[in-house]
């Protein structure tokens, strides 16, 4: 019998390989043909794995040469430490050790991170449970750890790797991590500066050296990524404001022996200030010259602005783009007079050829349907190449409100000079909310609240909530669905179902109740990209059971109500969540003509947003609103509007504005409020970056001023009524959505009114 072997503790595969050719001639067989295989050592693998790398067969020719190359494949699978060949009467017995697996991985010491998180860091690396062990891999792993915690500016981490053997030839894993503190930015220095101070420069950065809110923002946690962003700031600080040779010659960063405070030193040569001479065009225009002449963002004797460039540059590419130049090229080339300080420029234009879109890729999108996004697209496949639906299509997906980010990229097909694929890639984010509580009084007892909303159902784009009350003093039970595209075309569809009862509580020494059965359908259509016309019929039963504590003004209310709406609303923000520039317009009809009280109700509202700079908004809001009675009759008092608090006159209570009615049974002169048939409110905010948290748009505070009221039917609309209050408020989008926070004075109050300084909601602005 004779043995080719080779060992590899420690041994790297390359050497082994030479080693093992070293040794061949002592060990040389004569070719023969292999009567059997066998394959011993076995423990996990499963036997086809090594047959599968083996370069020969039973019945066929054996040789040394291969042999070795037999050897080499088996460890090139990563899964042995030995492997040896035995040569015994024309069969081959292929003889392996195994190496260890790992059974399990485990951490110690973590508080920064969920283990979870590290496993998938770890895997990403090749370590997992149920792999081969390697030395080499958990030392991979003890940096990418090491690599985590510095993306967190904890650079004093340290991992200690223990290996444990444990049964059927498996190892467990366990990294233990002595975290150390965080790493906190203590200077950040700009050197070579003269036309702005270092205080103004440092306003730009997202970085600082921390502040009342740093343990929200982690501003003063370095990161090289966040420098960067920083850095690009700071160039566009510059390069928008004339200084077109500005450059940022380095950056130091340095960091204590304790690797506790670190110091950032950026130098800068800021050059000097340039004026545009002139603005030329060259090249071919497709013989519209004059339109793409109208689209020069920048003009002779300003000062340079390299975002008038960039911005001149997308417009004609975009331009060519609409006409299917998917590959246009369009260079801004500047000619400098350093003796002047004057700079002209020329737009040189090729738009090569046309192009049209073969296939729209859609990436990223894990819960969402790909018809949810494709369904939104005005680019089609198969169609030339055109910029603006391009740019629309990425809006109106990303106005869907489902995902984080929306990004759309232009690929050329590999073959074909007149074609691109289009790939668009999303990022999901959580659309559902849930919640479920319960309590217990000596009035209620025992009470159920649930509620259910999800935007995005089972990733279809349709909108399902349910709410759910068994108090009761206050029960109610509404489900509503919303199909945005019920139709192919983009037809909305809205069903509502509601049942709700209200009855005072025992403390009152009331037993009226108001039970209002309901249901309702609604469609929307899209006359526009930005317009759309909305339409509905409703039926509602109201049954006023009359008793004690009930405001007169509900006496007759009771009976049939069969509201027909017809609205139109223009969305021009650019977010709906936190918009900062854009205009929002909605106007709303509601037609009472079959029901027991026949009426109309109009309603407008009107927002504007400013941006004042890339920091501060100012936001503005009107609402006005008028309902009337129709057949002599008067205006249904369960339609009325409401005012005071938030959504209205902050700082007034919750719907305490407006006409009151007296309550039966009261020998004190009790009231009520009840609203009114018409509502003027009109707000004012300035928006702003919360102190010591960057630029960041998810928490910002604002200052403001309400004014407004409601009036009865009766009523004229007395601007001397009105009333009006100041304050300041917070915005933050918090994991469980948009909270506002908000501290208001009343400015102009009246006897009787009742003040509600302190308020919050969840949801809507203003």
């Amino acid at each position: 019998m004779k043995t080719i072997q080779n060992r590899l503790r420690g041994v790297s595969l390359t050497a082994a390989a030479s080693l093992l050719l070293t040794a061949l001639p002592a060990w040389a067989v004569d070719p023969f043909t292999l009567k059997d295989i066998r394959v011993e050592g076995l423990q996990r693998i499963e036997p086809g794995t090594v047959f599968a790398s083996l370069p020969f067969r039973i019945g066929e020719q054996y040789n040394d040469e291969k042999g070795s190359t037999a050897i080499r494949s088996l460890f090139s699978l990563g899964l042995f430490t030995d492997v040896r060949l035995q040569v015994d009467d024309g069969v081959l017995v292929v003889i392996v050790e195994e190496r260890p697996s790992v059974a399990d991985v485990s951490f110690s010491g973590i508080k920064e991170f969920d283990s979870e998180i590290l496993k998938k860091s770890l895997r990403d690396v090749g370590l997992a449970e149920g792999r081969p062990y390697d030395k080499a891999l958990v030392d991979r792993a003890e940096q990418e750890l090491k690599r985590q915690y510095i993306n967190k500016s904890m650079y004093a981490a340290q991992v200690v790797t223990t290996v444990t053997p444990d049964e059927r030839n498996r190892v467990n894993l366990n990294f233990s991590v002595v975290e150390g503190d965080v790493a906190k930015i203590k200077d950040i220095r700009i050197v070579g500066n003269q036309a702005f101070s270092e205080s103004t420069l440092r306003d730009l950065f997202d970085l600082d050296t921390g502040g009342l809110m740093s343990w929200y923002t982690k501003s003063d946690r370095y990161s090289r990524a966040k420098l960067n962003a920083d850095l690009e700031s700071l160039r566009s600080h510059y390069l928008t404001r004339g200084y077109l040779e500005f450059r940022v010659e380095s950056t130091q960063v340095a960091i204590s022996p304790d690797k506790q405070d670190m110091s950032v030193t950026i130098n800068i040569t800021e050059g000097n200030r340039f004026v545009v001479a002139s603005v030329a065009l060259e090249g071919e225009y497709l013989g519209k010259e004059n339109e793409f002449k109208s689209m020069v963002a920048m003009r002779a004797g300003e000062a340079y602005n390299a975002e008038d460039v960039t911005r001149t540059v997308k417009a004609f590419t975009d331009y060519f783009g609409a006409f299917g130049y998917a590959f246009a090229q369009v260079e801004a080339v500047p000619n400098i007079d350093r003796t002047t300080n004057r700079v002209a420029f020329t737009f040189r234009a090729q738009p090569s050829r046309r192009a049209y879109v073969r296939r729209i890729n859609v990436v990223g999108n894990s819960r969402t349907r790909d018809e949810v996004i494709r369904r939104e697209f005005r680019q089609l496949e198969s169609a030339w190449y055109d910029s603006d639906r391009i740019r629309l299509s990425r809006d109106r997906v990303d106005r869907l409100g489902y995902f984080t980010e929306v990004g759309i990229a232009t690929e050329p097909v590999p073959g074909t000079n007149d074609q691109v694929d289009l790939t668009v890639t999303v990022a999901e984010k959580p659309t559902g909310n849930l919640s479920i509580g319960a309590g217990y009084s000596q009035a209620d007892k025992l009470s159920f609240i649930g509620s259910i909303k999800q935007e995005n159902v089972f990733g279809s784009g349709n909108y399902l909530g349910l709410d759910l009350n068994t108090s009761k003093f206050n029960r109610q039970f509404v489900l509503s669905t919303t199909n945005p595209y019920f139709t192919p075309d983009g037809i909305s569809r809205t069903l509502d179902a509601y049942y709700k009862t209200t009855r005072p509580y025992d403390a009152q020494g009331g037993d009226y109740e108001i039970a209002t059965t309901g249901a309702g359908i609604k469609f929307g259509v899209p006359f526009t990209e930005r317009d759309t016309v909305f339409f509905g019929i409703g039926a509602e039963r109201v049954k006023v059971t009359s008793g004690d504590q009930l405001p007169e003004a509900y006496l007759d209310q009771g009976g049939t109500y069969i509201p027909t709406t017809l609205g139109w609303a223009r969305d021009e923000r650019d977010s709906a969540l936190v918009p900062t520039s854009g205009r929002l317009q909605r106007f709303n009809t509601e037609f009472g003509a079959g029901g027991t009280r026949p009426y109309v109700k109009l309603n407008y509202q009107f927002q504007q947003y400013v941006p004042l700079s890339r920091k501060y908004t100012l936001a503005f809001n009107t609402e006005f609103g008028v309902g009337k009675g129709l057949n002599g009759k008067a205006f249904p008092v369960l339609r009325n509007f409401y005012g005071g608090g938030l959504g209205s006159v902050r700082g007034f209570e919750q719907g305490t504005l407006g006409p009151t009615s007296a309550v039966l049974g009261s020998t004190t002169g009790e009231t009520v409020n009840v609203g009114g048939a018409r509502n003027l409110v009109a707000n004012l905010e300035f928006i702003a970056p919360f102190p010591g948290a960057g630029n960041d748009r998810t928490l910002r505070w604002f200052g403001f001023v309400d004014v407004g009221n409601v009036y009865g039917e009766s009523e004229s609309v007395d601007l001397s009524l009105l009333r009006s209050s100041a304050g300041v408020g917070l915005s933050w989008i918090s994991p469980i959505g948009p909270l506002r926070f908000a501290y208001a004075t009343p400015i102009r109050k009246f006897d009787g009114d009742r003040i509600q300084r302190f308020q919050f909601q969840i949801g809507t602005s203003f």
